[in-house]
């Protein structure tokens, strides 16, 4: 029997059968012996094979084939480094939610994220939510984010699911799709799940006032379909997003405004740092691009997978400023 999977546990998996009935599923022991150096061998949106299993208290079922991946997106392991765990798989888009300060999210932690997108193939779209919360200062950080990634041609969205501002707008772009809803601890993702499909009554949290973070409320991966022809997966806040296995050459090639120039420099294999005649470099020169976006770019270069993490959008803008001096 086929079907996908809607719920990975880490030892159970939630799959839907191509009936539409939910079967609780193991993997058989062979999958962790295949070198696949990932702490999940099964995500949520694989295609899986399985054999149904019956004892005295219920129907469950034996995973034993995944089926090709169209895609899927990653990150490092949290604890162990040098393994990557797989977020979800087979997704159509990626939103990622971003909110000024309530909690922060870093211009750092959003290009990585973007960057990861740009290197699976997955089209990534920007939600600013929490509009509602913004004041006159926060209000222009938020627009001159959306401009810096409106520009490199990422689409962007300003939603407020309390007030319900720009929800019917994302719900169009999900009908027919799979996609996948990720960002910080605290930046709404199940509150404005709620708010396309009440029906799903998903726990939400309050942002602590002390540490300005979300609580996580999302504790695995889950799938959910929706009552508007569309189908989202629901990922647990992450507070760092670690680069997985780029060559320092092609990282240049998942930052759109930079794969557009990087022919003009003079040399082929141009890290865009101590170079000469470099395009990139120029174009930073007369602020053609975003002081953060470079930043970013070289932080991911240098392998610096620590300072993203607490940095603060105010001070990736202080400190580009700054550079421009």
């Amino acid at each position: 029997m086929t079907g996908t999977v809607y719920k990975s546990t880490g030892s159970w998996y939630t799959v839907k059968s191509e009936k539409g009935d939910f079967i609780e599923c193991r993997m058989k022991g062979k999958f962790r012996m295949k070198g696949i150096k990932s702490t999940n061998p099964i995500a949520v949106g694989d295609i899986v094979d399985y054999e149904l299993e019956e004892t005295s208290d219920a129907v469950t079922g034996m995973i034993h084939n995944i089926h090709e991946r169209k895609n899927y997106i990653v990150r490092k392991s949290v604890n162990l480094s040098k393994q990557i765990h797989i977020i979800a798989s087979n997704i159509d888009q990626v939103f990622l939610l971003v909110t000024i300060d309530n909690p922060p999210t870093t211009t750092s932690f959003i290009d990585r994220f973007l960057v990861t997108a740009e290197a699976y193939g997955i089209e990534a779209i920007l939600i600013f939510n929490k509009i509602d919360t913004l004041n006159d200062q926060t209000l222009d950080d938020q627009l001159y984010l959306q401009h810096i990634y409106q520009e490199i041609g990422y689409k962007c969205l300003r939603i407020s699911s309390t007030e319900n501002k720009g929800v019917d707008k994302l719900k169009e772009m999900m009908i027919g799709k799979v996609s996948m809803f990720s960002g910080h601890s605290g930046v709404g993702k199940s509150t404005l799940v709620n708010a396309m499909e009440p029906s799903l009554h998903l726990k939400t949290t309050v942002i602590s006032e002390q540490s300005k973070q979300g609580q996580h409320t999302t504790t695995f991966a889950e799938m959910y379909d929706l009552s508007f022809d569309a189908r989202i997966i629901d990922t647990p806040g992450i507070k760092g997003f670690g680069i997985v296995d780029m060559e320092p050459t092609e990282i240049t090639d998942y930052f759109p405004e930079f794969f557009r120039l990087k022919d003009q420099c003079k040399f082929n294999n141009c890290l865009h740092k101590e170079e000469p005649h470099c395009a990139i470099k120029a174009a930073l020169e007369k602020d053609e691009i975003a002081w953060s976006r470079y930043n970013s770019y070289l932080k991911i270069l240098e392998g610096d997978d620590e300072h993203y993490r607490t940095d603060t959008y105010g001070e990736d803008r202080a400190a580009s400023d700054e550079t421009r001096k």
